[in-house]
């Protein structure tokens, strides 16, 4: 009806199609649906999730109710200094006109960032979702999708606690090769990414919609450098208060999220069901170990002495370094925080990449040992 409207008013001479009594100027009849409600904006919400899941808990499972939202809220907290950090960090180079200059200082640099974001994250302490506010600081400040890759996909794998957990549980060999295998995924997955980002298929990575998207208040007119003293210029603090507040809602919102979702998965699916369920030898039993690891949860303090009983039994090598990598690149949790960030192509990419580089890391490692 609309485009019906719009021709017949820019045709010449043409009668108003608005006169009084006329068919066209009746209310148009809409079909019904559940999203045309006006509740249905809240029930469709990410926050829907994130307190209706503790309610369900509450109301169907009273004994684990007390278990399951101090998992949540104690992953959370644990997580609220890197989002303190991140958000403070982006809505300042916001503010001062630096987002600019922060992405062209890795022109002409990008092969030099990738292999130091890889290294540097595999001595980060960061688990799947710890990492995702830096990674949203650095989409938000124009780090070339590359190298910031590169840090996503190695920092949940290794560092230095979990090297040590991991040697204890399952010797030292795991533990370096787990290292290894991470600093080597990282630079796969950033060589990969920049080679497609010239074949123009992961342009424009950030979701439409993601609080780290967005133009800050520019660099001085006078000077063309940022304004490091925001509290100078009211429009400056604005844009800082404006900034703090948008990303510290969307970091918030995704997270609990997150960790709503892990709770979930900690609570009523046993680590030990899980790890049972990739036992086994062979090629066929480290792509089964990647596949079910890339979903479930079993963080790094807790798969190594898990695995090192299923590898008693039987299970490979090969096997258990597959779910250890698969897991720990793209647990479901982790999956929850990458999608609200980047465009569907980026979190294909992301999640194909930590497959690839499982099943890979599990057949080399399995010819190694």
């Amino acid at each position: 009806m609309s485009d019906a409207l719009n021709n017949l008013q820019s045709g010449g001479g043409g009668a108003s199609c608005c006169a009084p009594k006329t068919a066209c100027c009746s209310t148009p009849v809409s079909k019904w649906s559940f999203k045309s409600l006006a509740i249905s904006k809240y029930l469709l919400s990410t926050w829907t999730v994130v307190i209706g899941g503790p309610l369900l808990v509450l109301l169907l499972d009273q004994p684990h109710f007390v278990a399951f939202v101090t998992f949540a809220l104690s992953a959370f907290a644990g997580t609220l200094p890197y989002i303190a950090f991140a958000v403070v960090l982006i809505a300042f180079l916001k503010a001062a006109g630096a987002e600019a200059f922060v992405g062209r200082a890795f022109e002409g640099r990008e092969t030099q960032a990738i292999v130091l974001a890889a290294l540097f994250g595999g001595l980060a302490p960061f688990c799947s979702c710890e990492v995702i506010p830096f990674i949203a600081g650095l989409l938000a400040v124009g780090a070339p999708l590359s190298a910031i890759m590169a840090f996503w996909l190695s920092s949940p794998l290794i560092d230095p606690p979990t090297l040590l957990i991991t040697a204890g549980a399952l010797g030292w060999p795991f533990a370096i090769g787990k290292a290894v295998f991470a600093v080597a995924l990282g630079l796969f997955g950033g060589f990969f990414v920049a080679l497609a980002l010239r074949s123009g298929f992961l342009a424009n990575p950030v979701k439409v919609g993601a609080a780290t998207g967005g133009c800050g208040c520019g660099a001085s007119p006078k000077t063309g450098r940022p304004v490091w003293r925001i509290w100078q210029e009211r429009e400056r603090t604005d844009k800082f208060r404006s900034e703090l507040k948008a990303n510290a809602l969307f970091l918030i919102k995704w997270l609990a999220l997150a960790y709503v979702l892990e709770a979930a998965l900690v609570t009523y699916v046993p680590a030990d069901l899980i790890a049972r369920a990739v036992g086994g030898d062979g090629l066929g039993a480290i792509l089964v170990s990647a596949l079910i690891g890339m979903p479930a949860y079993l963080n790094s303090y807790v798969a190594p002495p898990l695995l090192s009983g299923l590898m008693d039994q039987g299970m490979s090598a090969g096997a258990a370094m597959a779910f250890m990598i698969a897991g720990a690149v793209s647990s479901i949790p982790a999956m929850a925080a990458v999608w609200s960030l980047v465009r569907p192509q980026v979190f294909a990419a992301y999640i194909g990449l930590g497959f690839a580089g499982a099943v890979l890391s599990g057949l080399i490692f399995q010819l190694l040992v």
